[in-house]
């Protein structure tokens, strides 16, 4: 049984934005911090990503563990009165975040989550760390360009002058 009466926990639920959150907060700060320029709630984007990096094709999703059914985590704890209609909720909620991410990968887009957990003190430094890591990681591999070279052709060097260049300053 819950200890909070029904109009106590609807007023707890309604209470409870989606946009601007803490932990939002706290990765976009990062991010600003460190160079990274992104959009927020891209309307073009399935699913109206929290975070969009256009120039690394990235969309980040910042996900509360309980709204979003983060398994395994001590803040996913189905309430205990209505639990049916909690548990219906939680499940469609995850079912749109996997067809959504799914549509954004055939787009081309990458898409990562951050759980809310993952942004704790003990955690976060870690957690934003390997955020910049994957997204430098991602910029590398989608910009990486590569050459080719005639196989029978000798490249020159930075330093090499070409035959031709040599002839004529010999005359």
């Amino acid at each position: 049984m819950d200890v909070l009466s029904k109009d106590q926990r609807h007023k707890n639920m309604a209470a409870i934005h989606s946009a601007n959150t803490k932990p939002e907060m706290i990765v976009r700060k990062y991010l600003f911090a460190h160079g990274f320029r992104y959009r927020l709630n891209h309307p073009r984007l399935p699913g109206r990503p929290d975070i969009v990096l256009r120039k690394y094709r990235t969309c980040i999703f910042i996900n509360g563990c309980f709204w979003h059914g983060h398994e395994g985590c001590k803040y996913y704890v189905i309430p205990k009165s209505n639990t049916e209609f909690w548990t219906r909720k939680i499940t469609r909620n995850i079912e749109r975040d996997k067809r959504v991410q799914q549509e954004l990968a055939r787009m081309g887009w990458h898409c990562m989550t951050i759980w809310e957990c993952e942004l704790k003190p003990k955690k976060r430094e870690q957690t934003l760390l390997a955020l910049e890591y994957t997204l430098n990681h991602i910029y590398l591999k989608d910009h990486t360009v590569s050459y080719s070279f005639d196989e029978e052709e000798k490249p020159l060097m930075a330093a090499e002058e070409s035959e031709d260049t040599y002839h004529t300053l010999k005359k």
